[in-house]
């Protein structure tokens, strides 16, 4: 048995949960007590009496974060760090890109991170940042075309197919989970679409499956500069796994798009691949820089809170259920699980963290560590 908190979640403009009912009730009946902050169902649509009749037991904030296991969606904040205690926290962490506190914070509690986002599976799959991902991959090609429009500074391209002729041009730098949902959407539209990635097999497997209006390019910088110089929206979906993103887009690259183009940075969570991007929230969207609209939401996937959280919990119950049933040292056994532990006892486990914050002194092995 082991207590699970869901505490409500408090970055700004964030309306997900980490558990739906169903979830709850699925652990409830496992035998695990589970505490649901009251209110942390509503920006989803699930309300605190269906959490109370699927078994869950409502709580404060403190009560939630008291549980053995906490369930979240987004990174502790700041006025959450002093809930940190020890206990094992289940959340999209981004320990790379987020800040350097929250680290320093969760080594000294000695509190164990598991990360989503590092969480593999046996073929080198990300089966938890896959949801979010796909979500926030959909959403990039809507929220570039709504940002060209002239009302929103944008130089009026419409991403869409008049008459049997499409309109406008889209690159999507990265060809994983982002990138491929980012495609899907601007090829329905019938827009030009080029994408960047860096195997001309998996480039030969999505021309077939886009269609006439996909095209592939290697991955350079000579690539990519003279292909946005003319986009008018650019998709910034690299990844490197639990790393900060690299900057695949200079500064000097984005001088040269057109006046009015958008760019959508989803690669911002861990840091972003833009070089003039920052990251903003849904109150605040956007931002300008060279003339470029740049769009650099953190929790993209946040807008639309209900399918994002139904979607997530469908992916990570089957993990929460393993490690409140069998703990932590079940994770270990398993390669692809044992990556979504970042830090453990006051350490940090998973090498790019360390290498990221230059901390590769308090970097230790998991398996050494457990043993």
């Amino acid at each position: 048995m082991m207590r699970i908190g869901v505490p409500k979640e408090t970055k700004t403009e964030e309306y997900r949960v980490a558990l739906t009912p169903e979830g709850a009730q699925v652990l409830v009946e496992a035998g695990h007590p589970v505490t649901v902050e009251r209110g942390a169902g509503e920006g989803s649509g699930f309300s605190d009496e269906v959490y109370r009749s699927a078994g869950a037991r409502l709580g404060s904030a403190a009560e939630a974060w008291d549980g053995q296991l906490v369930l979240k969606v987004k990174e502790p904040q700041p006025a959450e760090y002093g809930f940190l205690r020890g206990q094992i926290v289940f959340t999209y962490f981004h320990l790379a890109a987020t800040p350097r506190a929250l680290l320093h914070t969760l080594l000294e509690t000695r509190t164990t991170a598991v990360a989503y986002e590092t969480l593999g599976d046996k073929v080198g799959g990300l089966p938890l940042l896959a949801p979010m991902s796909g979500v926030a991959g959909n959403m990039a090609t809507l929220m570039g075309a709504y940002y060209l429009a002239c009302f929103n500074g944008g130089r009026g391209t419409l991403l869409a197919n008049v008459l049997d002729i499409g309109y406008g041009k889209v690159v999507i730098i990265g060809d994983g989970v982002v990138g491929q949902h980012a495609a899907q959407r601007a090829c329905a539209m019938k827009t030009e679409v080029a994408m960047a990635g860096l195997s001309r097999e998996r480039g030969e497997q999505l021309k077939e499956k886009f269609g006439p209006t996909f095209r592939y390019f290697l991955s350079t910088p000579e690539a990519i500069a003279a292909e946005i110089a003319d986009a008018d929206l650019v998709v910034g979906a690299v990844l490197v796994p639990g790393a900060r993103a690299p900057y695949v887009v200079s500064e000097a690259m984005v001088q040269t798009m057109p006046q009015g183009s958008v760019i959508v940075d989803v690669s911002i969570d861990q840091g972003g691949c833009v070089e003039t991007s920052h990251p903003t929230t849904h109150g605040d969207p956007v931002f300008v820089r060279h003339d470029v609209i740049h769009y650099c939401v953190a929790n993209m996937p946040g807008a639309y809170p209900r399918a994002a959280t139904l979607a997530l919990t469908r992916e990570t119950l089957p993990s929460i259920r393993k490690l409140a049933a069998e703990g932590l040292a079940s994770f270990v056994v398993d390669p692809g699980a044992a990556r979504a532990v970042n830090t453990y006892q006051g350490w940090i486990t998973y090498p790019a963290v360390a290498e990221a914050w230059e901390m590769k002194e308090r970097y230790r092995d998991l398996k050494e560590l457990l043993s």
